[in-house]
C-alpha cells in the first residue's frame, strides 16, 4: 500500500467491500488518474498538470493476493455498455465509474444475512479480515453507529465514526496519507502567501449562486498562471472558476481583472470560444482585490508544446486550430462588439515598448545589459502597424482549453494582456515556443526538438498559415515582432520575481524568473540583430556602405595616409559585381530562399547526418573500408531528393545556373561551415574535394564534350575524380617545379611522372584523374604546364601505395602514390590548350580555398561545441571542469578566434563576389594562413579538454585535427601564404 498500511472496510448496507477499496486506495492519486483514463497517458486532463506512472494491474493482483482476473473481469463487464467502455466514451463521470467499478471488483462481500452473523458481533469483523488476508492493525473500519465503530476497536482495528460524510472522508484520507475526492487537474493546495478568506467567499457565493447550502465549499489554486492567482470553488453542485488581483501594492494598469471580465463577455457574443463568465465582484472586501467568476470549463491543456503521446497528424491538427482561432480573435467585429474603446486606435507598439519599458523599471532590481540595449533599440525601429484588431497580448498553446476527443479549441483563457492592436505580435508571440529549450522551466519550449519530425509546423510555417487564413501579406519584419515580444517576456519575468520577493507572485516557480529574465532578454537582442541584418542587406549597394569592409582605391590609391589600414587596392568595383549587395556576415542575413536553403541543410544534417556518423566511423574503421558506405550513398540520394545538391558552384562560374544552385560565394560560404562540422556532410551533399574544384575547372574551361563525358556523371554522383599535382621528387608547393612530363606523339598525349598525395584515387568509384605536368620545360617559367584529363582505365596508371595523415587511410578515397608510365591521352582530352595549366590551377583553387577555409570553422565550432558539453559534464579535483579557469580560457580564446577567422573569410568571399578572384588575392592567402592555424589550435583545446577520448576515433576531434594540420600542406605551406601577404603588402604601400 502507498501512503498508507490501511485497508478500509465499508458500511453500505451491511456489505463490506474490501477490494475494490483495498485496490483502489493502494494507487497514489495520480496513478488513480491513469489507470482510469487511457487518455491521461497521452494527455493532461482538464487543465494544468501531468499524472504519474501507469498501476500495472497483474503485478497489483500479485502484490495484494487478490485472485489473477479480478480487474480484467471488471473492465470486460458489460461490453461496449459496460462501464470501462462507457467511461472511454465520456458518458460516465469519474465518480460514477469508480462506483461502479468498484462494485464489479469487490468479490470480497460479506452478508450478515448469510454468515448468520451481524455487526456489533466481533466474529463478523473477524471474518472480513479473514478473507482480506489482513491483520486488525492493517485496515480501517467507518461506520455512522458507535457501538459497531467500538466492537472494532476493541479488535486493534483503526475506526472512524461517520457522523458527517465531507468530514469523515477528509479523517480518511489523514490516515491514508492522500486524497480520495475527485481530482481537478492541476490544482494545488491554496498557497500559504495566496490564501483567501473562505467565510466571507462562501457567503458571496451562496447570495451569488442563490443557494442555501451548508455543506463545505472546496477551494484549490491552479498551479498554471504566473500572474492572476486562480482559484477553483466547488460548493453544492456548483464547479466554479475564481480569478482576481494579487495582492500587495501593484505595478500601475497592471493585473485588471475588469479588462478581463469585459473582453470575454464581449467575445464570447461574437462567438469567439471563452470561459463562460457570471460575474465581476470589484468589492475588495470579499477576497482582498477584485475578482470575477466563470464556470468550471472540463478539458485539455497542453502545457508541453511537443505534444509527447500524439501522432504527427494530431499535433499539426492541433497547431492548426489554434491558428485558427487566432484568426477568429483578430477578424472580430470592434463596433458589433463594442470594443471600439476597448484599446487606443494605432501606434500600438510604440505605445507597447514603452509600457514593458516603465513595468520592467519599476521592477528592476539589477542591471541586465540586453535590455539596456533593447530598451534604446526597440524605440528606433518600429514597424508601420497595417491593421488594428482584438489582441490577446498572450496567445500560446497553454492558454487553450482543448476538447478532451476533439481538436477543437472550446476556450481560450488568460485574457489579463488583452487590448487592441497590431495582430502581428499575436502571431510572433505564439511561437515563442519554437525558440525557447524544452528546459525552459515556464513556458517549454521546442527549439532542440525537431519540429518536422513531430509534425508540428515551424514558426515560418506557422506565420504563413496565419497569412494564408487571414489573406494577409506575408510578414516581412518577423525578427521585430520576435525581439519585441521576448522583450515583454522578459519584462514580465522581472516583474514576477520583484513579487516573489514579497511573496506575492501566484506560481511557486516564480522565484526562478530572475535568472530567466536575462535569458529571455539575450534572446531577443538576438533577434534584433537578426532584424539590423535584414535592414542592411535590404540597403542599396551603390553607397560607401561598402568601405566599413573593404577601401576602394582609385587612380589617387597611391596616396596613402600615413598610419591608415587600406585592406585591398582594387579597381572601383563595376555595377555588375557590386549589385551582389553587401557582405553577409551571418546566415540571418542571407536572402529569404538561401536562408531557406541554409535551414533545410540544417535540418538534414540534425536529422540524418549526425545521428550516422557512429554508423559511418565503424565502417570507415572496418576490413571493408575500402568500399563506398552504402549509408553514405543512401544519404546521398536522400540529398539529392530534397534538393540539398551541387550547392558549390558559384554564380559567376554558372551564371544561369544550369549546373548548380547559383549561390554567390558569400552565400555558400555560410552553407559551408555547415558543411563543415561533420566530416562526412560534403560528399552527401556533393560537395566535396576534389570533386567540387574538378567540376567548376570542366565548367569553367571544359569544352562541351569533355562536360558530357566527365562532368556530368560528377554532377550526378555516379562519378569521382581526383587531381595529380604534388610530386615526391620536388618541393611542389612551388607549382613551377612540377617535372611530371607530358608530351604529344602520333594524335596523343603520352604521360609519365610520379605523383602521391593524390586525394580520392583509391576510391572505385574514382573514373577522372585531373594530370598537371609539363608539355614545354623552356617555355615562359609559367607557361610550361598543361592539364589533361586522364581517364583512369587508361594503361599505364599504377598506384603503388596509400598514404596515410597521422595513422589515417582516409577510406574509401584515401591518399594514393601513383606512377604514370607511358600512359596515353588523346589530344582531346587537353584543357584550354598546352601551356595553360598555372592559370586552370589558380582559377581552379579560388572558390576551393573558401571551401576548405569554411570547412574548417565548422570543424571548429562543431570541436569547440563538443568542448562546452564535455567540460560542463565532468569533474575534477572536487569541481567542475567548466570552472577551471584554464579551460574558461580556452574556450573564451577558441571563440574569439573563431569569430575573427570567420569574418576574414567572408570578407574575402565578398571580395569574389564584387571584384573577382584575381582582386581577392591578398585576402584569399590571409585566410589560408589564418583558418587552418585556428582550426588546429581551438581542436587542440577540445581535445585537451577532452582527455585520451580525444584521441580516439569515438568522436570526430582526432579526424578534425588530422585535417587540420593537414590543411597547412594541401592548400599550399603557410610560408608560401605569408610571402604572398608580404609581397602585396610590401607592394602596396610604396
Amino acid at each position: 500500500m502507498r501512503g498508507s498500511a490501511y485497508a478500509p472496510i465499508g458500511w453500505d448496507g451491511g456489505h463490506v467491500t474490501g477490494v475494490a477499496a483495498q485496490m483502489c486506495l493502494n494507487l497514489s492519486s495520480s496513478e488513480r488518474r491513469l489507470w482510469l483514463s487511457k487518455r491521461s497517458r497521452r494527455r493532461q486532463v482538464t487543465g494544468i498538470a501531468s499524472p504519474g506512472p501507469l498501476v500495472r494491474p497483474i503485478e497489483w493482483e500479485v502484490q495484494n493476493q487478490i485472485p489473477s482476473g479480478t480487474i480484467l473481469k471488471a473492465l470486460i463487464s458489460g461490453g461496449d455498455k459496460g462501464p470501462w467502455m462507457t467511461f472511454m466514451r465520456g458518458e460516465l463521470t469519474t465518480e460514477d465509474f469508480l462506483q461502479e467499478f468498484g462494485r464489479l471488483c469487490s468479490e470480497i462481500v460479506v452478508e450478515s444475512c448469510l454468515e448468520g452473523i451481524c455487526k456489533p458481533d466481533p466474529r463478523i469483523y473477524k471474518l472480513c479480515l479473514e478473507r482480506l488476508g489482513l491483520q486488525p492493525s492493517e485496515s480501517i473500519f467507518l461506520d455512522d453507529l458507535g457501538l459497531n465503530v467500538k466492537a472494532a476497536a476493541s479488535l486493534g482495528i483503526r475506526t472512524i465514526k461517520v457522523d458527517d460524510p465531507e468530514t469523515a472522508v477528509k479523517e480518511l484520507e489523514t490516515l491514508l496519507g492522500f486524497t480520495l475526492r475527485k481530482v481537478i487537474p492541476n490544482t494545488r493546495p491554496v498557497r500559504k502567501t495566496m490564501e483567501i478568506p473562505k467565510d466571507s467567499l462562501k457567503k458571496y457565493l451562496r447570495d451569488f449562486l442563490g443557494t442555501q447550502t451548508t455543506g463545505p465549499m472546496e477551494l484549490l489554486q491552479f498551479e498554471h498562471g504566473q500572474s492572476n492567482p486562480t482559484y477553483y470553488i466547488r460548493l453544492a453542485n456548483h464547479q466554479l472558476v475564481l480569478r482576481k488581483k494579487p495582492p500587495g501594492t501593484l505595478l500601475p494598469s497592471a493585473h485588471a481583472v475588469e479588462r478581463e471580465f469585459r473582453i470575454m463577455r464581449a467575445l464570447a457574443k461574437a462567438g469567439v470560444p471563452v470561459p463562460k463568465v457570471l460575474g465581476l465582484c470589484e468589492d475588495s472586501r470579499i477576497v482582498g482585490t477584485p475578482f470575477y467568476l466563470m464556470e468550471y470549463c472540463p478539458g485539455l491543456v497542453y502545457k508541453d508544446p511537443s505534444l509527447p503521446g500524439l501522432e504527427p497528424s494530431q499535433r499539426r491538427a492541433i497547431y492548426t486550430a489554434m491558428n485558427r482561432v487566432l484568426c477568429q480573435i483578430h477578424s472580430v467585429d470592434l463596433k458589433a462588439t463594442g470594443l471600439e474603446d476597448y484599446g487606443k486606435p494605432g501606434d500600438y507598439i510604440p505605445r507597447q515598448v514603452q509600457t514593458w519599458i516603465k513595468q520592467y523599471r519599476a521592477s528592476e532590481t539589477s542591471t541586465i545589459p540586453a535590455m539596456e540595449r533593447l530598451i534604446k533599440w526597440l524605440p528606433l525601429h518600429l514597424p508601420r502597424q497595417q491593421k488594428t484588431t482584438v489582441v490577446h497580448g498572450d496567445f500560446r498553446l497553454d492558454n487553450l482549453l482543448f476538447h478532451p476527443e476533439k481538436t477543437e479549441v472550446l476556450a481560450v483563457l488568460d485574457w489579463e494582456l488583452s487590448t487592441l492592436g497590431d495582430p502581428l505580435a499575436d502571431v510572433a508571440f505564439s511561437c515563442l515556443a519554437h525558440y525557447l529549450p524544452s528546459s525552459f522551466p515556464i513556458l517549454r519550449g521546442l527549439s532542440d526538438c525537431d519540429v518536422t519530425q513531430l509534425g508540428i509546423p515551424t514558426a515560418e510555417e506557422y506565420s504563413r498559415m496565419y497569412c494564408r487564413h487571414t489573406g494577409s501579406p506575408p510578414i516581412e519584419n518577423w525578427n521585430f515582432y520576435l525581439a519585441f515580444s521576448f522583450f515583454r517576456v522578459a519584462a514580465i519575468l522581472q516583474g514576477i520575481y520583484k513579487r516573489s520577493l514579497t511573496g506575492q507572485a501566484s506560481s511557486a516557480t516564480a522565484e526562478q524568473s530572475g535568472k530567466l529574465t536575462e535569458f529571455t532578454s539575450n534572446l531577443a537582442w538576438d533577434f534584433a540583430v537578426k532584424e539590423g541584418f535584414r535592414l542592411f542587406k535590404d540597403m542599396p549597394a551603390t553607397k560607401p556602405l561598402m568601405r566599413s569592409y573593404h577601401t576602394w582605391a582609385g587612380p589617387q590609391s597611391r596616396l596613402h595616409t600615413p598610419g591608415t589600414r587600406s585592406y585591398v587596392s582594387i579597381p572601383e568595383a563595376s555595377p555588375a559585381r557590386a549589385s551582389k549587395g553587401a557582405l553577409v556576415i551571418s546566415p540571418e542575413g542571407l536572402s529569404p530562399p538561401v536562408r531557406e536553403l541554409y535551414q533545410r541543410l540544417k535540418q538534414f544534417m540534425e536529422r540524418h547526418v549526425y545521428p550516422a556518423e557512429p554508423e559511418l566511423r565503424s565502417h570507415q574503421a572496418s576490413s571493408e573500408r575500402w568500399t563506398p558506405s552504402p549509408l553514405v550513398e543512401e544519404l546521398k540520394e536522400k540529398a539529392k531528393t530534397e534538393g540539398l545538391w551541387n550547392l558549390f558552384l558559384p554564380l559567376e562560374t554558372d551564371p544561369e545556373k544550369k549546373y548548380g544552385a547559383g549561390l554567390t560565394n558569400v552565400e555558400y560560404a555560410h552553407l559551408c561551415e555547415l558543411m563543415g562540422m561533420s566530416l562526412y556532410a560534403p560528399e552527401i551533399f556533393n560537395c566535396s574535394a576534389p570533386d567540387t574544384g574538378n567540376m567548376e575547372l570542366l565548367v569553367r574551361y571544359g569544352t562541351e564534350e569533355q562536360k558530357a563525358r566527365w562532368l556530368i556523371p560528377l554532377l550526378e554522383g555516379k562519378a569521382r575524380s581526383c587531381f595529380a599535382m604534388t610530386e615526391p621528387q620536388v618541393a611542389s608547393s612551388d607549382g613551377t617545379n612540377i617535372e611530371s612530363s607530358i608530351r604529344e606523339e602520333e594524335g596523343f598525349y603520352v604521360i609519365n611522372g610520379h605523383k602521391w598525395w593524390i586525394s580520392g584515387i583509391l576510391d572505385p568509384r574514382c573514373q577522372l584523374c585531373v594530370f598537371m605536368g609539363k608539355t614545354d620545360p623552356h617555355a615562359p617559367r609559367h607557361q610550361q604546364q598543361s592539364v589533361l584529363l586522364v581517364p583512369m582505365d587508361t594503361p599505364g596508371i599504377k598506384i603503388l601505395r596509400p598514404l596515410t595523415v597521422y595513422g589515417l587511410d582516409d577510406a574509401p578515397g584515401g591518399h594514393g602514390e601513383v606512377l604514370f608510365e607511358q600512359v596515353h591521352v588523346p589530344k582531346e582530352n587537353m584543357i584550354l590548350g598546352p601551356g595553360r595549366g598555372f592559370e586552370i590551377a589558380q582559377g581552379r583553387l579560388g572558390p576551393g580555398r573558401i571551401h576548405h577555409c569554411m570547412r574548417l570553422i565548422g570543424y571548429s565550432e562543431r570541436a569547440l561545441a563538443l568542448m562546452k558539453a564535455r567540460v560542463k559534464s565532468r569533474v575534477a579535483f572536487g569541481k567542475p571542469l567548466v570552472e577551471q579557469g584554464t579551460l574558461l580560457a580556452d574556450i573564451a580564446q577558441s571563440r574569439v578566434e573563431i569569430e575573427q577567422a570567420r569574418l576574414l573569410v567572408l570578407k574575402a568571399a565578398h571580395l569574389m563576389d564584387v571584384a573577382g578572384n584575381k582582386a581577392a588575392a591578398l585576402d584569399i592567402a590571409m585566410i589560408k594562413m589564418v583558418a587552418p592555424s585556428m582550426a588546429s589550435r581551438v581542436i587542440d583545446r577540445a581535445i585537451q579538454a577532452f582527455g585520451a577520448a580525444g584521441l580516439s576515433s569515438d568522436h570526430p576531434l582526432a579526424q578534425f585535427f588530422a585535417w587540420a594540420r593537414a590543411l597547412r600542406f594541401a592548400d599550399g605551406p603557410d610560408e608560401v601564404h605569408r610571402a604572398a601577404v608580404a609581397k602585396m603588402e610590401l607592394k602596396h604601400r610604396i
